[in-house]
């Protein structure tokens, strides 16, 4: 019996560890209330088989035209240019095998976006075409340990008038905002990365990013998921234990946003036009 009760205080003690290290910010978090009632587009309104392609110029008006919120991506090229662009490589979007980082902003501007007509914008020319009309998710596209993408997107927005969120799949940035801009509202974006086949990285740290394991330091107002596995455990604790709101990425139709409402609070849609 005295061992039985050593393996309980033991589990319990795990169990406390764990939800302790899941545990986002609980005081002081920023109010929710300019996000909720619309829906996100993902990458803008877009459609890369028409002029509108992902993270376009053309697609964020769209998006605002249609009074959608926008999710969009921001990293660096080589001379340091907040750009709005997903994959750090260029070759799936503008054909051409180079990282975004290791090219400059002018050598950027000789590709096209989908065999469009459209550009790699940067981050200032968004935020003047949507100057506040929607709220944005604005995710920095982080490698490694390299935070200036932070220091010189938040440069932008801390002079940026309308409702924005940051977050990030890397901690390291949201552990950046939470230091630098604690006001600012901060979210972790997560996956079962396992699952959906990640491999770059230790097995070990996606099991620790998939459960959620950095919260403890970072601190996030809310935790980005991926929609597919909406019943990971940690993710409903976050949500329904310590009521932290929660994103879906990325619903795919309106079955799926209407499947998933229950679960989430703000929805990042893609592929197809919600019903009004």
């Amino acid at each position: 019996m005295k061992l039985l009760g050593i393996v309980i205080g033991i589990l319990l003690l795990l169990g406390l560890l764990y939800l302790l290290c899941i545990m986002p910010r609980m005081r002081h978090r920023p109010d929710i209330t300019p996000f909720l009632g619309r829906l996100y587009a993902h990458r803008g309104l877009h459609d890369n088989e028409s002029n509108a392609p992902e993270n376009s110029m053309a697609a964020f008006a769209k998006a605002v035209d249609a009074d959608y919120g926008i999710e969009l991506d921001v990293q660096l090229t080589k001379d340091e240019v907040p750009v709005v662009f997903h994959d750090f490589n260029l070759k799936r979007i503008c054909g051409r095998d180079q990282k975004v980082c290791e090219l400059t902003y002018e050598e950027l501007q000789t590709l096209q976006l989908c065999h469009s007509d459209q550009k790699i914008p940067t981050f200032g020319e968004v935020l003047e075409l949507v100057n506040g009309k929607v709220p944005l998710i604005v995710e920095y596209k982080i490698e490694l340990s390299n935070l200036r993408v932070c220091e010189l997107g938040d440069e932008l927005l801390s002079k940026y008038d309308g409702a924005y969120a940051i977050e990030s799949f890397n901690p390291l940035g949201v552990l950046w905002y939470k230091h630098h801009r604690p006001e600012i509202f901060r979210g972790i974006l997560s996956d079962n990365y396992l699952k959906d086949g990640m491999k770059d990285l230790p097995k070990v740290l996606y099991e620790l990013l998939h459960h959620l394991m950095f919260n403890f330091l970072i601190k996030p107002d809310f935790v980005a998921y991926n929609c597919k596995f909406y019943k990971d455990h940690s993710r409903v604790l976050c949500r329904k234990l310590y009521r932290a709101p929660a994103v879906a990425w990325t619903i795919k139709s309106q079955q799926e946003l209407n499947d998933r409402r229950d679960d989430y609070d703000l929805f990042i849609f893609d592929s197809f036009v919600p019903e009004a």
